[in-house]
């Protein structure tokens, strides 16, 4: 279900019913692009349903879907156009536009061809844990993930907060000591994916694909000052990933023990429900494991709903967040 992943704790969330939740997502219901609208987004079913929920509960976890859909044109056809208009202006005029009349132009170019632009759409799941408290996202960028949590915590109401995971330990220092050690935690396997980068202006990188990566030359990269940005691990043999230095799960896959170890009742339901039931029933072990292996959790700031302001007060004056030390 999810090829990357991004982990929020759960600071607090009293969970409303989810007929509410259902509700507030179809008010927040994907539509696509108009003729001249560059961008569209909205929840829609995860199921991939027509009319079906917007918000579906299998054992416990809950799973959203929001769309995105953009609208560009290319870049080098609007510079195209934009310099046939320049070239036009400065023969009937003797001059030639500068600055903001050329701004304005290239966002008429823009706005006349946007209607012939083909659409692209991408889809980005979220897994809510009520019991373990993870909100899990399926991006693989801290911001795209951010994006994302901001259009989602009003629609879940129920005062949500909550605090995107880091760990004690930083997971690129982590990973480096693994790698020389040639010793992954307990319960975790190096795979032969890596990618090594030096903290610096220049940001030398060296990259290992298919590779063991129990060499002594990993271990002297490290030493003159490269750092693992993402590291290939595998978790008791089920789950393979990549481990980025922000804390995300890239490439997330299920191994064949656990496919094979999936029942034949299980397999002939097949479809959403088992997907979600057998991949949540892995991360749930997963994602305790690994925070574990860099140090637990570091306190930090949670993220919260935005606050109502008080009646009469100016729309300038409330704090679009509230922060809460956790």
């Amino acid at each position: 279900m999810f090829k990357n992943a991004l982990v929020y704790r759960i600071e607090h969330w009293t969970q409303p019913p989810l007929t509410e939740i259902e509700g507030r997502l179809q008010g927040a219901r994907f539509v696509e692009c108009g003729a001249s609208q560059p961008e569209s987004i909205g929840w829609v079913e995860p199921r991939g349903e027509a009319h079906g929920a917007m918000v579906e509960s299998v054992g416990g976890q809950l799973i959203l879907k929001l769309a995105t859909e953009t609208k560009a044109v290319p870049g080098s056809v609007v510079k195209t156009e934009v310099q046939a208009k320049l070239d036009a202006i400065e023969k009937d005029t003797g001059r030639r536009p500068k600055g903001k009349i050329v701004r304005e132009l290239k966002e008429g170019v823009v706005h006349a061809l946007l209607p012939r632009a083909f659409p692209k759409r991408s889809d980005t799941l979220v897994w809510v844990d009520p019991k373990a408290q993870w909100l899990v996202v399926g991006a693989g960028s801290v911001k795209k993930a951010d994006a994302l949590v901001t259009r989602l915590l009003e629609l879940l109401a129920g005062g949500l907060k909550i605090s995107l995971v880091q760990t004690a330990l930083a997971p690129a220092t982590t990973m480096a000591t693994w790698l020389v050690e040639k010793d992954a935690p307990a319960g975790f396997s190096i795979d032969r994916e890596c990618e090594l980068k030096q903290p610096d202006t220049e940001k030398a990188t060296v990259r290992y694909a298919r590779h063991t990566l129990d060499i002594d030359e990993v271990g002297e990269h490290i030493r003159q000052g490269k750092l693992p940005t993402q590291l290939a691990l595998s978790w008791a043999g089920r789950v393979s990933f990549v481990l980025t230095e922000a804390l995300t799960l890239k490439k997330i896959k299920l191994l064949d023990v656990v496919l094979e170890g999936v029942s034949s009742a299980t397999k002939d339901e097949g479809g959403f429900d088992a997907d979600v039931a057998l991949f949540t029933g892995e991360l749930r072990l997963l994602i305790p494991a690994l925070i574990e292996a860099l140090g637990g959790v570091q306190e930090r700031a949670v993220i919260a709903a935005p606050s109502v302001p008080p009646a009469g007060a100016a729309a300038d004056e409330a704090a679009p967040w509230d922060t809460v030390p956790a």
